[in-house]
């Protein structure tokens, strides 16, 4: 059921109340304006969460990309986490995980013709886009997990919930998950509960709808995870395995993402039995690993397979030690997500009718029909530029 991942440390709640505090501060300097917000010239769409942990952010940035790369020039800006890099960094064929962080890896990978960058300081990293003669003709720029960054305002502001993780339940860290308090959901033009069941009933629609308590100029999706059939992770010699073909096996499934739960439950109906074998999100593979996956996997009866996800796979790549009997049988797993309920024509028409209305070559085109206007005999109503989150002041 929704919520089902929720610990709640209750002998923490007075630390989650001085954290609260802090954090409504913070908010609160920004609203008033002695903390400044910047706008861009060119259509910005954050995706991120409220919440500590993975809530899908990657597949829901890649398939944005996706989305709009085939007419537009695509920009992604991540901060980069655990990178050994500073500053600003724009990903190229040579870049490596410890240069850019694997999910911007793992998305330069997949995207060779996006542009992926990496800075903390994204203000700076939006600038340095616009400006450099490489990509100063971008024309949409993807905010990865910038939820929380409140020095820039995007067009949309894309809010993400885990289903197993639903922000309702939750409480402010350190007693629950939450960075920042439910209130913070507002800012949200779009929120997706991510990570569905496939078989999810229409009456935990119509609960979670209401539970949420959005405002009517915000949109509510839900979407579940898909995937593509099994990649090998070391060579290039082997083929694809098709997720029907390992009723039979026994998969080891190896995680260093936040919340492998709803791929466990995915994927366990699919093989002849899986063992999880889970670390933290980003997890940086040690000797003492290499020696744990090796004692699991030969533990297991064959005929076995490692599964693991397409992050880990890009920093398993780099790990020295790994036997070659390990390697021939480890494989990523591509995820991808589904919406639900009928709803991506309607999600897709947002996001392209926004970039396509706010983008440079739209606005240049209004100034000059304005300048039009003015210096001629019809002085009736003109064209104006506007973001999706100016719906947000009208509340419609």
């Amino acid at each position: 059921m929704e919520g089902d991942f929720i610990k709640i440390n209750e002998w923490l709640t007075p630390l989650s109340w001085i954290y609260g505090a802090v954090v409504r501060l913070r908010n609160a300097m920004f609203e008033i304006g002695m903390l400044k917000t910047r706008t861009f010239s060119i259509p910005v769409i954050s995706v991120g969460n409220i919440t500590v942990g993975g809530t899908g952010k990657t597949p829901h940035v890649e398939y944005l990309s996706m989305l709009l790369r085939k007419e537009f020039k695509v920009a992604i800006l991540s901060r980069g986490y655990k990178r050994k890099t500073k500053g600003y960094l724009v990903a190229s064929e040579n870049s490596t995980v410890s240069n850019i962080g694997d999910e911007p890896f793992q998305m330069k990978r997949k995207f060779p013709d996006v542009t992926v960058a990496v800075d903390k300081k994204r203000c700076h990293g939006i600038d340095m886009l616009l400006s450099e003669e490489a990509t100063k003709d971008t024309d949409v720029i993807l905010l990865d997990d910038a939820f929380q960054h409140r020095y820039i305002c995007p067009g949309i502001n894309i809010l993400l919930v885990d289903y197993h993780r639903l922000i309702i339940y939750d409480k402010l860290l350190p007693a629950g998950r939450l960075r920042e308090p439910l209130s913070g959901k507002n800012r949200a033009d779009i929120v997706i509960v991510t990570k569905c069941p496939s078989n999810l009933k229409p009456m935990e629609y119509r609960v979670i709808t209401k539970a949420m308590n959005l405002f009517p100029y915000q949109q509510l999706y839900f979407t579940a995870l898909a995937y593509d059939a099994l990649q090998p992770v070391f060579g290039t010699n082997r083929e694809s395995v098709c997720l029907d073909n390992i009723s039979d096996e026994n998969i080891l499934l190896l995680t260093g993402i936040a919340s492998p739960k709803q791929m466990i439950v995915d994927l366990k109906p699919k093989t002849n039995s899986l063992r999880p074998l889970s670390f933290s999100d980003h997890h940086e593979y040690t000797k003492k690993d290499i020696e744990k996956i090796c004692a699991e996997y030969e533990q297991m009866a064959s005929p076995k397979r490692i599964v693991t996800t397409e992050k880990d796979a890009v920093r398993l790549q780099s790990v020295e030690g790994l036997p070659d009997n390990i390697k021939e049988n480890i494989y990523a797993l591509p995820v991808k997500i589904a919406f639900m309920l009928e709803q991506e024509e309607k999600f897709n028409e947002k996001i392209i009718g926004y970039v396509r209305k706010n983008s440079r070559n739209s606005i240049l085109a209004k100034r000059k029909d304005d300048r039009k206007s003015q210096n001629g005999d019809n002085t009736g109503d003109r064209p104006r530029t506007i973001s999706f989150g100016n719906f947000r002041s009208r509340g419609d």
